[in-house]
């Protein structure tokens, strides 16, 4: 399985962005699962939503407080990070995943990274 980030780019506060995360290879056996992290200069990499291939069962970090959406098509075998109200917390490099298993919160249960995207937050 490969995964390609794209859509990052340069935001001012309360701005948006999408991100995109497709998927080469994948099956059912072999990717059950997309996660999106981030990770910010200087600090450990962490969790920001995670998304279900089969039924679309989302799961997101307490802190993101319901500005941030996942999605995903199947069609396209690709994710989707919709990001709202943007704050320049919110600047990282912003990761996908896949992984074999579901709906994954903890980083050493994805198989397959991509090499991330530049999210920057700033006016």
């Amino acid at each position: 399985v490969q995964v390609r980030e794209s859509g990052g780019g340069l935001v001012e506060p309360g701005g948006s962005l999408t991100l995109s995360c497709a998927v080469s290879g994948r099956t059912s056996s072999t990717s059950a699962g997309m996660g999106w992290f981030r990770q910010a200069s200087g600090e450990e990499r962490e969790f920001v939503a995670g998304i279900r291939w089969g039924d679309g069962i989302t799961r997101y970090a307490d802190y993101l407080k319901g500005r941030f959406t996942a999605s995903r098509d199947i069609s396209k075998d690709t994710a989707y990070l919709e990001m709202n109200n943007l704050k320049p917390e919110d600047t990282a490099v912003y990761y996908c995943a896949s992984n074999r298993l579901g709906l994954m919160v903890l980083a050493n249960l994805y198989d397959d990274w991509g090499q991330g995207t530049q999210v920057t937050v700033s006016s």
